[in-house]
């Protein structure tokens, strides 16, 4: 399978958003599409998949589109869900032909309970085998490991999808896509609206993935966990480089150095030559020496400075006006929440300290932010900020404003005290200049709306922020901005994040919500994770999970069917064995033991034979105890 850009155009009503398209998929590869926000990656995805024309771009080379070998390609746009259906039929309809086979097996079995023939048992056989190869048992596992993933429960199951909110149909449907397995998977912004438990099994899921996967994010360390090239779209020009998130920037970075390191010598040897040739062109007998150098120079051609990088962004830095004391928050045995308790925490925050704050959606995060800043009371406990604090919030739901204000309206009804002058400068600084500050401010996008938001926490010069998801609807240079302003603000910092990467650099300490409960982790997020590993290594074997009232199935036919699996393995098992045993005695063998071609053709023959048998070892060792 491949499918192959070459010098490609996209327009949209006579203008062009990118010029000079190339780019490349093929089988298993998992790539990332990077650039700033409105740069042309969403569009790349549809024209893979047939929603948006190509059309020739600038490029020397020829336009051309090709995809070979008729691969299935899934695109969360095209997937649509039927309100009748529960989400557990929703869900099954992505293993129609598993959930066939597994129909079939369950009526070969009847027959062989009744009529045990060598027909039956051998077209039982041959089904079971059929039913492993396509992942028979491990469907369910994954499915219903994923639907517990993406934050729905055991009761879920059952609910049609009418019932479910917008939010929730979204992860649903990518849910459906993922496990529908397609040859080329096309994801845009698939983390969005998932906590860091869903996202982190999304990249296992993504890692072992066998097929091609093209993805859209603004998720550094999603894509440095997952992709092995990267394309980025910078000035309307497409560039691949190979390796992850973090390989590609270096490569950029050295492929720029580069370029102006050629340039300048470039520049320099042109000088020289130029020089040579006024001093001796007037010459007769130098006047052959000129010619060859201004030959020389003509071949060198016209200097060419590379472009710098795209980063333009909002202002990166303040500092606040003046410190707060020592003790910058105390909070004692606050119990937070609406209706009921959310969770119970205690903490003292010291002036300078950053602090992240991680957990799944709907556990009491905002709650808890909300709850400090005194914008809903505590069930109980005490919140105290210290003397000289002042505090800069930033709630999440800002781009969901409707003001009807103008741009440069809102921000004076804030500060009155300034002109419009002043006013301008500072909004300026978040790239809201020109006419932008006559629009309306519902009119924005999200991320003009967080750009708003944030020039106005800026401008009072807090010295201590809480912040809410400051980085939904952010690009990636907005989000490398915003990390290095919170990593050299000297004031103290809260900040809520599903953006492990910018959790991971700015904060050294964490507030975890998990299992119930809510903690306070001295430690990076790296260190976070990795004790969690190790505790999880550390634990016992768990206990097999118990059947839910959806997956009700007789149990005599669960063991009967357990048992003709553990005979199939032993069977399997027993003839790899002796296969293998074949193999091993030719490394006995005179004239293949003194030839080295031959040597290492029946240590590939083992190794084959090896990686068949170790797992059907492991999975009849498992249903054997």
């Amino acid at each position: 399978m491949r499918i192959e850009i070459i010098n490609g155009s996209v327009e949209y009503d006579g203008n062009t958003v990118l010029s000079e398209i190339n780019f490349s998929v093929s089988d298993k590869e998992k790539i990332a599409l990077v650039g700033r926000n409105g740069s042309g990656k969403t569009s790349i995805l549809k024209c893979i998949s047939g929603e948006v024309p190509l059309v020739a771009g600038t490029g020397d080379e020829k336009f051309s589109f090709s995809i070979s070998g008729a691969p299935k390609i899934g695109y969360l746009q095209q997937v649509s869900l039927n309100d009748e259906l529960t989400l557990r039929q929703e869900i099954l309809s992505a293993y129609k032909d598993v959930v066939g086979l597994e129909n079939k097996l369950q009526n070969l079995l009847d027959k062989m309970s009744v009529n045990p023939s060598d027909e039956n048992v051998g077209a039982y056989s041959r089904a079971m085998e059929r039913f492993e190869n396509i992942g028979g048992y491990l469907y369910k596992k994954e499915y219903l490991t994923a639907v517990s993933k993406f934050g729905f429960s055991a009761e879920d199951l059952d609910k049609k999808l009418s019932c479910f909110s917008g939010g929730q149909r979204t992860k649903i449907a990518l849910m459906k896509l993922l496990l529908e397995k397609p040859d080329v998977l096309l994801l845009d912004e698939p983390t969005n609206h998932l906590d860091i438990a869903a996202v982190e099994w999304l990249e296992g899921y993504l890692k072992n993935y066998k097929n091609s996967v093209v993805i859209v994010s603004h998720d550094r360390m999603f894509l440095d966990r997952i992709v092995g090239v990267v394309y980025e779209i910078e000035y309307g020009v497409t560039t691949r480089y190979k390796g992850n998130y973090t390989a590609f920037l270096a490569q950029k970075q050295q492929a720029y150095d580069k370029a102006h390191k050629d340039a300048k010598w470039k520049s320099a040897e042109i000088d020289r030559l130029r020089k040579i040739v006024e001093r001796f062109r007037y010459k007769a007998t130098k006047a052959a020496m000129a010619q060859s150098k201004l030959k020389e120079i003509e071949r060198l051609g016209t200097v060419e400075t590379p472009r710098r990088f795209d980063t333009s962004t909002f202002a990166s830095s303040f500092q606040p006006e003046y410190e707060s004391v020592r003790d910058a928050l105390f909070v004692k045995d606050l119990v937070f929440g609406y209706d009921k308790p959310l969770g119970e925490i205690s903490l003292a925050v010291e002036r300078g300290q950053k602090i992240g704050v991680i957990g799944s959606n709907g556990t009491g995060k905002s709650t808890l932010l909300k709850t400090i800043t005194g914008l809903i009371p505590p069930l109980s406990g005490d919140v105290r900020f210290g003397v000289k604090t002042r505090v800069g919030y930033f709630d999440q739901t800002i781009a969901a404003t409707k003001s009807e204000l103008s741009v440069l309206e809102d921000f004076r009804a804030e500060f009155p005290e300034l002109n419009d002058g002043e006013i301008r400068k500072t909004l300026g600084g978040f790239l809201l200049s020109g006419d932008d500050v006559f629009k309306c401010v519902k009119d924005l996008s999200g991320g003009e709306k967080v750009r708003l938001a944030l020039s106005k926490i800026f401008r009072r010069r807090p010295n201590f922020l809480i912040l809410d998801e400051p980085t939904n609807h952010m690009d990636i240079i907005g989000k490398e901005t915003l990390e290095k302003l919170l990593m050299d603000f000297s004031g103290t910092v809260i900040v809520v994040s599903h953006d492990r990467y910018l959790i991971n650099r700015v904060a050294k300490s964490l507030i975890v919500f998990e299992n119930g409960g809510v903690r306070y982790f001295d430690g990076t997020f790296d260190e976070y994770e990795e004790k969690e590993t190790a505790e999880e290594v550390a634990k016992e074997k768990p206990e097999k999970t118990k059947k839910t009232g959806g997956e009700r199935y007789v149990e005599s036919k669960e063991e009967a069917r357990r048992k003709h699996r553990v005979e199939f393995l032993e069977k399997k098992i027993t003839a790899l064995e002796e296969e293998l045993s074949r193999a091993q005695a030719k490394l006995d063998d005179e004239t293949v033991n003194t030839d080295y071609k031959k040597v290492m053709a029946v240590e590939e023959e083992i190794k084959t034979i090896e990686e068949k048998l170790d797992p059907l070892i492991t999975e009849w060792t498992e249903l054997s105890e």
